[in-house]
């Protein structure tokens, strides 16, 4: 059985639709493995759970190599930071804050190594776990420019929804 199923039985009979939603995520057909997988680890650091991240890293270990992981933690990083810092300049008053240079250092964005489509559909659920608007219309437009679908776009969203879910009930045991 799955690190993540494991996890998912752990969680109280009132959480049964995460159980069934995570397992239903895991053989999703509408994604390749590296998407799919790059966005449950990606999502898992992005909740800051330390049980769902152990868990996301031991079941995607074999599904997904080395570079994507580390593109899919670098994607989680970079948007804990920009979806608060992007999040503010939208929603503050002062419309000044999102003419301003952001200076802060995104390399990450740039140097990830992998397919942009597919950093972009990590930052995009992980954008849309810290629900920051602006990151998620961004990152959904250049996923679209890229041909990216948006039955894709709502499954990596699904997944993140999920993730989120299992981390959220999981911190309350």
């Amino acid at each position: 059985m799955s690190a993540l199923k494991t996890l998912a039985g752990e969680l109280p009979a009132y959480a049964k639709d995460l159980k069934l939603n995570l397992s239903s995520l895991l053989t999703e057909q509408g994604l390749t493995d590296v998407q799919k997988f790059g966005t449950i680890l990606a999502c898992a650091h992005g909740t800051a759970s330390k049980p769902l991240i152990a868990a996301a890293e031991a079941d995607c270990a074999d599904k997904i190599d080395e570079k994507t992981a580390e593109a899919a933690r670098g994607a989680a990083a970079v948007m804990a930071m920009n979806n608060v810092y992007y999040r503010f300049t939208h929603l503050a008053g002062n419309e000044d804050y999102a003419k301003m240079p952001a200076k802060l250092r995104m390399n990450m964005i740039g140097t990830h190594g992998i397919a942009k489509a597919d950093f972009e559909l990590f930052s995009l659920a992980v954008s849309a776990i810290n629900g920051c608007g602006l990151c998620i219309d961004s990152h959904e437009k250049v996923l679209g420019q890229h041909g990216v679908k948006a039955e894709t776009i709502q499954t990596a969203v699904r997944i993140a929804a999920v993730m989120n879910g299992v981390a959220t009930v999981h911190a309350t045991l």
